[in-house]
């Protein structure tokens, strides 16, 4: 109760921070690659297993699709460093054909490629669990129909599958906007280096490169009210344009 009241003097730190629009643009770059590039393809690859008729073989797949989340993304950083690297298989494969060998990870244009692709090996393969358990739960009386009805194997995918996964993807897009500026601090870090900084500085390493390791802890509060905030707003939008165009949202 004695603590001086600092008011929004943390907030206008935050946005006085000569760096502040850099920080910004990157974590809304990488946030649009995440809901834009990366949030699709556990759909896409739930539709296509649900294509695979033998179980077995189903089942290896979705094993081996989803062990990777299982890894901590420093050995996933690791593994991304090695491949990469001068003597990486990248660059082995490069120097088969002639080329020069390339240092992928020092270089700015090809930090959020590797960030997106990253992403989609580790995490893809887990999210289609929740797909393929609203898949599981389709009346099959409904293939048999579309199929007496002369529907294609692609036909009965889009209009019978993925339409009734819609509100499925609806709730699972709502939850994830939410984070939209929360990318994973340990993600983004364990790619950084001092050369892709300008690309790849997000609100997350900047917390912890200022708030914990200078101790600057009310500001760290402050920059995650920002992006609560930020997430509230996106969640609130989504959702009224879900109930406008949609059965409805999360509520």
């Amino acid at each position: 109760m004695d603590s001086k009241w600092v008011g929004l003097k943390n907030f206008q730190t935050l946005l006085n921070y000569p760096d502040f629009k850099r920080i910004f643009s990157n974590t809304i770059i990488l946030g649009l690659c995440k809901v834009i590039l990366i949030f699709p393809i556990p759909i896409i690859l739930s539709l296509m297993l649900n294509e695979v008729k033998s179980m077995k073989l189903k089942k290896a797949i979705q094993t081996a699709i989803y062990i990777p989340y299982f890894l901590s993304w420093v050995i996933v950083g690791g593994l991304v460093f090695d491949f990469l690297g001068i003597g990486g298989l990248f660059n082995n494969i490069r120097h088969l054909f002639g080329l020069d060998p390339i240092l992928v990870m020092q270089k700015e244009v090809y930090f959020r490629p590797v960030y997106v692709l990253s992403s989609i090996w580790k995490e893809s393969g887990w999210g289609t669990v929740v797909y393929m358990a609203a898949i599981s739960s389709i009346d099959q009386s409904l293939y048999e129909s579309a199929s007496i009805d002369g529907a294609s194997r692609f036909q009965k995918m889009r209009y019978i599958t993925f339409s009734l996964l819609i509100p499925t993807i609806l709730t699972l897009f709502l939850l994830n906007i939410g984070s939209f500026l929360d990318l994973g601090f340990d993600h983004v870090y364990n790619l950084l280096t001092p050369l892709t900084y300008s690309v790849g500085d997000i609100f997350d390493t900047y917390v912890y490169r200022v708030g914990i390791q200078q101790a600057q802890y009310s500001f760290t509060t402050a920059v995650g009210l920002f992006q609560s905030i930020i997430g509230l707003i996106l969640v609130v939008t989504f959702n009224k344009l879900s109930n406008k165009f949609s059965d409805g949202g999360l509520w």
